[in-house]
This record gives structure tokens, C-alpha cells and sequence, in this order.
């Protein structure tokens, strides 16, 4: 599980890293006093690039371990 989500973090990485954001329009705060007046966020062109996610079953050969455990020599 955490190599899956390991992936899907650095696939996002990836993802984010190759999207072109050009600033469309500056931003301005608002104007604080006793009333303020409404700021404006500013606008973001994004060309973000294709992306086709797919599955694939594989067989992965797995070593077998043989492990021996010690006896309990506890005498009750």
C-alpha cells in the first residue's frame, strides 16, 4: 500500500511539474479601512499536459524464506 501511494505522489510531482501556468491577471488586495471593498483574486491560464493512467497485471517471482525459530526452553 505504500508503495502505491508513493507512486501516486510522485506521479502528482510529475503532473504538476510539467503543467505551463502563465499569469492571465495581476491580483489586488482589498482597499481595509472601516468598510472594506471586495479585492480580486487573479486568473490563472493553465495548459496542464495529457495524462492516460492504466493498469497492468504482472507476475512477480517472490524469493521463499525459510525461517527457524528458537525452541522455548522454558520447563514448567
Amino acid at each position: 500500500m505504500k508503495l502505491m501511494h508513493t507512486a501516486l505522489v510522485l506521479t502528482s510531482c510529475l503532473v504538476i511539474a510539467a503543467c505551463d501556468v502563465d499569469q492571465t491577471k495581476e491580483g489586488e488586495m482589498p482597499d481595509v479601512d472601516v468598510n472594506a471593498t471586495g479585492g480580486e483574486a487573479p486568473e490563472f491560464d493553465v495548459d496542464a499536459p495529457s495524462v492516460n493512467v492504466g493498469t497492468e497485471n504482472r507476475t512477480v517471482e517472490v524469493p521463499t524464506v525459510d525461517v527457524d525459530a528458537p525452541q522455548d526452553d522454558k520447563q514448567e
